[in-house]
């Protein structure tokens, strides 16, 4: 990925624009539709379906009972950062079901943003293994429900087994400048790790 662009001064070369692909990812419920239209400078296109009773004993609904709607494929959005750098977002769904798409989602991706949700810690524990075997760079943000962090960054750190090069952070999801912030935080950790 290339971010050099000239200075935009009259007479220089016009500015190239760069785009990346981010992937959003996470367990079931965790905020990643919500990720993805907080942040997303267009109308994001969904991919939702109502839940129904076959679901029943299979999707956790403990600590996501308003829940009616589901991601059957994907969530996806675009934010540019910068006036030459253009992020396009995919959520993944978060059902195990589901999984067998996350190859073709993932391709070509820079990072992820995996979304957690401290209550359910163990909903990660795919989305996280999955990016730590294909060697993806990604960063941890941690989704605050009912206006809380129960665990501090540290303590999930501990929790998942995660190494320091990988950021963890905390994040509202249903808050743009929450959003945007963790998307910087995943392109400089990106850049870092292609650096390296």
């Amino acid at each position: 990925m290339d971010f050099a662009s000239s200075d935009g001064a009259t007479g220089a070369a016009p500015r190239s624009t760069t785009s990346a692909k981010i992937v959003v990812a996470g367990g079931f419920g965790v905020g990643k539709t919500t990720f993805v239209g907080a942040v997303s400078e267009i109308n994001p296109l969904r991919t939702e379906a109502v839940m129904t009773s076959a679901s029943a004993g299979i999707d956790d609904l403990t600590h996501t009972g308003d829940k009616t709607t589901t991601t059957v494929a994907m969530d996806f959005g675009r934010i540019t950062l910068d006036q030459d750098l253009i992020l396009y977002l995919f959520g993944t769904p978060g059902q195990d079901r589901f999984w067998f798409m996350w190859d073709d989602l993932v391709r070509g991706a820079i990072g992820a943003v995996v979304l957690v949700d401290t209550r359910r810690l163990a909903d990660c524990f795919p989305a996280v293994d999955y990016f730590e075997n294909s060697g993806l760079p990604f960063v941890v943000a941690l989704n605050g429900f009912d206006g809380h962090q129960p665990y501090n960054p540290e303590e999930v750190r501990e929790a998942l087994q995660i190494g320091p090069d990988t950021p963890i952070i905390t994040t509202d999801a249903r808050h743009r400048a929450d959003a945007k912030s963790a998307l910087i935080t995943l392109v400089e950790h990106a850049l870092m790790a292609r650096l390296k």
